[in-house]
């Protein structure tokens, strides 16, 4: 006698697999290196570094990358946003990062939102953006540990 011991689609027990609910971090928590972060930012600027696509050249792609700075409480740092993530990213709004990574550029981080996360603009919030503590600003340098 054989047994089904699948849970039915729309069941609501919770997923062996595993959807876990987000933990929300701060602009000042974030490290180099780390991915799959959850947070809530206000952007503050938008500015578009590169632009390229079918009015250069029908063969093209249309690509656009914008350094947007964004902030909480508690510091800010540059996201670059791609595509339509540019769109999104309009001064004074507020927006959740779900499943952003930290990308190394010239020695300092930047937050990024790959095809496996999102960027959502949300109700706005009340707090005021700690603009003193930019993490961009910030240089690492790559050191060789030995073992």
């Amino acid at each position: 006698m054989a047994t089904n011991n699948s849970q039915p689609q729309g069941s609501s027990a919770p997923a062996k697999s595993g959807l876990r609910k987000p933990v929300f971090i701060k602009v000042d928590d974030l490290k180099p290196g780390t991915n799959g972060l959850t947070l809530i930012a206000r952007v503050l600027s938008s500015e578009i570094v590169l632009q390229k696509g079918r009015a250069v050249s029908p063969n093209l792609r249309n690509v656009r990358i914008a350094e947007c700075l964004i902030g909480d409480e508690t510091g800010t740092i540059l996201l670059t946003a791609r595509n339509d993530q540019v769109d999104l990213m309009k001064p004074g709004v507020t927006v959740i990062i779900r499943n952003g990574k930290i990308d190394m550029f010239k020695g300092s981080m930047r937050l990024a939102v790959d095809k496996w996360g999102r960027i959502e603009v949300t109700d706005p919030v009340t707090f005021k953006v700690k603009e003193d503590n930019n993490l961009s600003n910030v240089e690492y340098e790559l050191v060789n540990v030995a073992e």
